[in-house]
């Protein structure tokens, strides 16, 4: 019989899901990973991937120690060998031919990581080059845009209220699949079932009949890249019928007249050829949105990343807001988190920002400091002032995550120099001269800052480390505080200020950090006298200050704010290391007009940078189509993240899964069977993988995975190698990018099939 020790209680961080695991061990092994029944959020549920983590932890191929690349191959070396290397290659070259000339790639997995999410900023702020990349323009930017130009603020995103909703619409999204995206929601489908089981209905609009279609009310087929059509008719709709309600919020949404200008000439009638979907399907959407007292309009991927992707994110905000499902029970609602990452940027003055400065050869506009990740290999290949000669990524795989993958491997190999912060040797990482492993995620803690912004409910919960790393091991935190010491600025001051923060942040650790947050949060501090007696001091003080002032925000921000005094209190991380399982804080809450960020505290609902892109709209489905190519799309896999977890055997087990669905008419006309091998074919490359034939998909359309591809030379990658599968990102396009905000076109693109 095992003892209460040989337990620990985590959260999964593979997915955003955040499932709460049971992970039994004995003697550094581990015995099983179950899921935690008691979690607030998960509640025992687990999926597949959870079992990666054991893998990651006892695989072979994850590197222990850093790696140095020689003509005679890869030799491991010491840590501090390591950052001599770096200190001796990157410095001289940035001094040489400026800032600018060093890049940093950021991979999704550094939001799972709070360490290394902590670490970040400063590190960027020591690195100060404009050449900064991430996941973020080849997933979410649509979404942080929209954010910022309708609540004034980039992270604060809204979030399906699904566990209280009646109408669930889901477009260009796959729940079942994903438990939730920018939705974290374990276990979507006893949420979705809950739905029907009190009377709600379920609707999916994609052009595959993904797993959470089988499981709707209904499901209706839309021709990829048309969602901004579909959305703006159904706005139409909802003009024509009167039926625009804004709700309580009335007086704090502005140019609501201009969202009826701007919809005008898009009648159901008119788009219907070109989305393929029926007049009548679609008033009957928009009727059923606006009618259902509890409804939401939920977008995701299919969404994002395609040639409108911020138009159409913004027109699924606008559905949301007229019909009056915007920060209301069982609508789209906002989450109070007791690490307020909105709140405390917001403090900063750090909302986000869009087009201060573009690429230098598409002229593509940064977000918040970041260029689109589209324009990576562009800049290395370009020549001129500015170019980038060498590059940093951190737990990111762009050569397989971005457009035109083997444009980028070409232009990652012409590199002077590249370090990568990873603990595989896989397809970006092969590059490099150095490789920088951290530790595995069972050696560090783990605390979800960034994902329970977007949670479903309000909870948190901290795991400790379940085993103790060696001596020599470092986290990502430690890694990125000794590049920022060693690549911080070279002027006195700015040296100063570095080596001060550097000094500061290496005494306290992250989760010293993480306590400082929690405590300071709307959940910190205790109840009591004394806080009693400080809560009267800051009401005098917060009336005596201007209606705009940031100290104004932060005693907002604090359990001293009058709309957190309520709030469970006393939260910290020793009350959350005596709560193994989590602390459930609540549902989600109505919190506006006090979250809106805009000076004016309204909502801007008609920003001019999308109703500007309506031309661009028009004139692109104005154009006559001579032929009727076959248009790819992607889907996700449960068993999968990306490119994460193709090295685990555990989940490798089945046959590939790679391959190309196609709709029976369109293999007839191809004369195609299952299992055929056939090459298919885009503007920008080529590649060869088996069919499947399916009645899921949409005539037209064809659909593979993303993330896969493991064939190139030099990948240290043994069970990913042995079903390597292929590229999505070999078919894609870095300049067939959404020219409002630079993000990749994965979904949508034209190819052609010729039969092996």
């Amino acid at each position: 019989m095992e003892n209460k020790d040989n337990i620990h209680f985590r959260t999964c961080n593979l997915c955003e899901a955040m499932c709460g695991l049971e992970i039994r061990h004995r003697d550094n092994r581990i015995l099983s990973i179950r899921g935690d029944k008691k979690d607030p959020l998960s509640q025992g549920y687990i999926c597949p991937k959870a079992l990666a983590l054991q893998d990651i932890h006892e695989d072979p191929d994850r590197l222990r120690q850093p790696m140095k690349k020689t003509d005679h191959g890869w030799v491991p070396i010491t840590w501090n060998e390591a950052f001599k290397e770096i200190k001796t290659h990157l410095r001289p070259l940035q001094w040489r031919y400026g800032r600018d000339a060093l890049g940093v790639y950021i991979g999704n997995p550094t939001v799972h990581n709070h360490g290394a999410l902590l670490a970040l900023l400063p590190l960027l702020g020591a690195l100060g080059t404009r050449k900064r990349f991430s996941a973020t323009s080849n997933d979410q930017l649509p979404h942080m845009l929209v954010n910022l130009k309708l609540f004034g603020h980039q992270a604060l995103f809204p979030v399906p209220d699904i566990d209280h909703t009646d109408l669930f619409i889901c477009l260009g999204a796959n729940p079942m699949a994903s438990n939730g995206s920018l939705m974290s929601a374990p276990d979507m489908r006893k949420r979705l079932k809950a739905i029907q089981n009190r009377g709600g209905e379920v609707i999916v609009i994609d052009p595959r009949k993904t797993e959470t279609a089988k499981l709707a009310d209904q499901h209706h087929f839309i021709r990829p890249g048309t969602d901004a059509l579909l959305l703006l008719s159904m706005v139409n709709v909802l003009f024509h019928h009167q039926l625009v309600n804004l709700g309580r919020l009335q007086p704090y949404v502005d140019d609501v007249d201009l969202v009826e200008l701007a919809c005008q000439s898009f009648t159901p009638e008119s788009v219907a050829d070109s989305t393929g979907m029926s007049p009548e399907v679609i008033r009957d959407l928009a009727l059923g949105l606006a009618k259902t007292p509890k409804a939401v309009l939920y977008s995701r991927m299919g969404t994002s990343t395609q040639e409108f992707g911020a138009l159409s994110t913004w027109l699924v905000n606008v559905l949301n807001i007229i019909t009056g499902h915007m920060d209301q029970r069982g609508g789209m609602m906002f989450t109070k988190p007791a690490v307020d990452l909105a709140e405390i940027t917001a403090l900063t003055g750090d909302k986000g920002h869009f087009d201060r400065y573009r690429s230098r050869v598409q002229k593509l506009p940064e977000f918040s400091d970041e260029l689109p990740a589209a324009t990576l290999a562009e800049e290395i290949l370009t020549p001129g002032s500015g170019q980038m000669r060498a590059l940093i990524t951190f737990a990111g795989n762009p050569v397989l995550s971005s457009p035109n993958g083997k444009r980028l491997d070409k232009a990652l190999s012409q590199l002077d120099y590249m370090i990568s912060v990873d603990f595989y040797l896989n397809e970006t990482s092969r590059h490099a001269n150095l490789i920088l492993p951290p530790v595995s995620p069972l050696e560090r803690s783990h605390y979800d800052i960034g994902l329970n912004a977007v949670a479903v409910r309000n909870v948190s919960k901290y795991s400790a480390p379940l085993f103790k790393p060696s001596k020599q091991a470092k986290t990502d935190w430690d890694i990125m505080l000794e590049l920022m010491r060693i690549l911080s600025p070279r002027s006195v001051a700015g040296k100063f200020g570095s080596t001060a923060q550097y000094q500061l942040l290496k005494a306290l650790g992250p989760d010293r950090v993480l306590n400082l947050l929690l405590q300071s949060g709307p959940y910190g501090l205790h109840p009591g006298k004394a806080t009693r007696a400080i809560q009267a001091l800051f009401d005098l003080f917060n009336d005596a200050l201007p209606q705009r002032s940031q100290l104004k925000r932060a005693i907002r921000l604090s359990p001293f704010g009058e709309q957190n005094r309520t709030l469970v209190k006393g939260l910290s991380l020793d009350v959350l290391k005596n709560e193994r399982h989590g602390i459930d804080l609540g549902p989600l809450q109505p919190c506006l007009p006090e979250r809106i960020y805009h000076d004016n505290t309204k909502i801007n609902i008609a920003p001019k940078i999308f109703l500007k892109d309506l031309s661009r709209l028009q004139q692109t489905f104005k154009k006559e189509q001579d032929k009727e190519p076959l248009i790819l799309i992607g889907r996700r896999d449960v068993q999968s993240n990306n490119s994460w977890l193709h090295n685990s055997a555990r989940l490798q087990k089945q046959n590939n899964r790679c391959e190309l669905l196609i709709h029976p008419r369109d293999a007839e006309k191809h004369q195609l069977t299952s299992g055929d091998l056939i090459e298919i074919q885009s503007s920008t490359g080529r590649l060869k993988l088996p069919v499947c034939i399916s009645d899921d998909l949409m005539p037209g359309v064809v659909c593979m995975p993303h993330g896969w591809g493991h064939n190139r030379s030099g990948v240290a990658l043994k069970v990913a190698g042995q079903n390597p599968g292929a590229s999505m990102n070999d078919l894609t396009d870095a300049e067939c990018v959404d020219r409002l905000c630079g993000t990749s076109v994965f979904t949508g693109i034209e190819v052609n099939l010729n039969r092996i």
